[in-house]
């Protein structure tokens, strides 16, 4: 087992994959902290060396990712709901935000926006 940023890895993952398990990195993203790093992109976590390791989790706590990101998701839709403007009405509503029709999107705007809009 490997751990980044405190989390345990199998050495048989691919980084990419783990890297990507962390919420707010995708896939561009996990490409360039590996680029930056020399890693290849079908390197396994337990072939990473200790010195890789160590810059990997420096890096990663350096980006705003996980809790810190949803947090500040969260913040900024409470901030768009106190101000009452019109994508914090929607958020509230739990409605399409960005313009999209609601003819036949609610219940999936509904399930796909689950984050937490109602206090």
């Amino acid at each position: 087992m490997v751990f980044i940023l405190g989390n345990p890895f199998l050495d048989t993952l691919l980084v990419k994959k783990a890297l990507e398990s962390f919420y707010g990195i995708g896939p561009v993203v996990s490409r360039n902290v590996m680029a930056r790093f020399h890693i290849h992109p079908t390197m396994k976590v337990g072939s990473l060396k200790d010195q890789q390791l160590l810059e990997l989790n420096a890096q990663l706590s350096t980006m705003n990712i996980d809790n810190d990101l949803r947090r500040e998701m969260r913040d900024n839709i409470k901030k768009l709901r106190d101000i009452g403007c019109y994508r914090g009405k929607r958020h509230a509503m739990g409605l399409p935000v960005r313009g999209q029709n609601t003819k036949n999107q609610i219940k999936s705007a509904q399930r796909l926006n689950r984050i937490e809009r109602r206090n």
